[in-house]
């Protein structure tokens, strides 16, 4: 007789525990191929405006993730950061859609009060987080100088 049948019944809910553990770990570590869209630079406004009220545009550079591109646009007023906005971001599916609704305020929010890229992560979106602080970082270098 198989050694698995009669004698060892213990030795077979071991093995078949191990297997579905690993197979769940396997599965749970796929995510669904996609390709990543290119990130669109928008260019920054510039004109006389810019130049008379004392306020500047400028747009970061668009930061690669592992899920994908994160760019970001900053408006500075007299030299102090008045606006952040993403512009470019993981958009591909529901979770990436559900993560960057609560990440990007929450990102905005935290620059506009350090005035600087010296934000912290957002707790679930790591790689978002890194992204604009980085493109948040570059804008802040093009602009100041």
């Amino acid at each position: 007789m198989h050694a698995l049948k009669k004698n060892r019944p213990l030795r077979r809910v071991v093995l078949a525990s191990a297997a579905t553990v690993s197979s769940m770990v396997l599965l749970l570590s796929l995510k669904p191929h996609s390709t990543p869209a290119p990130a669109v630079a928008v260019p920054a406004p510039s004109g006389s405006a810019g130049a008379v009220t004392g306020t500047r545009t400028v747009t970061g550079d668009s930061v690669q993730t592992r899920w994908g591109p994160v760019q970001v646009r900053i408006t500075l007023k007299s030299g102090k950061l008045t606006e952040v906005t993403a512009v470019v971001y993981p958009t591909e599916n529901p979770r990436d859609q559900e993560i960057n609704s609560f990440a990007l305020p929450r990102l905005r929010s935290e620059a506009l009060q350090a005035q600087s890229a010296d934000i912290d992560t957002v707790s679930g979106a790591t790689y978002t987080s890194d992204g604009y602080r980085q493109s948040l970082q570059s804008a802040l270098d093009s602009a100041r100088g």
